[in-house]
């Protein structure tokens, strides 16, 4: 992984046999990042992604192998507990076209992720919410 900041601004290359959440952490720690927007197209051929089920309030994940374009990757960085925290959605298309996607847990890079961090001036933190079972923002 590579990467330079210009201004707000970080522009990231992930590599091969790279995990998308591990080196987007260490470039906010060493960046000192506490809020930003993230944005990320690239290959994986090993991920999972899922969607938080409202009625149980469980996590359902879905495994993909296999050849994907990521079609899209959003979230933000911000703290919990005055800690780096990641949230992040992705949508990435098979060989078949089908595009699949979710809440992302982890992603293998295959060949590179390009990602843009837009650092935003301020802190937001976020707190468990004990009725709905997540990590919701906290302003």
């Amino acid at each position: 992984m590579e990467y330079k900041r210009f201004g707000n601004q970080i522009v990231i290359r992930m590599d091969r046999g790279e995990e998308i959440y591990e080196q987007l952490k260490q470039v906010a720690l060493k960046e000192n990042i506490k809020l930003a927007q993230v944005s990320a197209l690239g290959a994986t051929d090993d991920f999972e992604a899922g969607v938080f089920d409202t009625k149980e309030k469980v996590f359902c994940p879905n495994h993909f192998q296999g050849d994907h374009e990521i079609v899209s990757l959003t979230g933000t960085i911000n703290t919990m507990n005055g800690e780096y925290y990641a949230h992040l959605h992705m949508s990435a298309g098979g060989m078949d076209g089908r595009v699949v996607g979710g809440h992302l847990k982890w992603a293998k890079i295959s060949v590179t992720c390009e990602m843009v961090v837009t650092v935003i001036d301020g802190v937001v933190d976020r707190v468990f919410d004990e009725q709905l079972q997540f990590n919701r923002f906290q302003f």
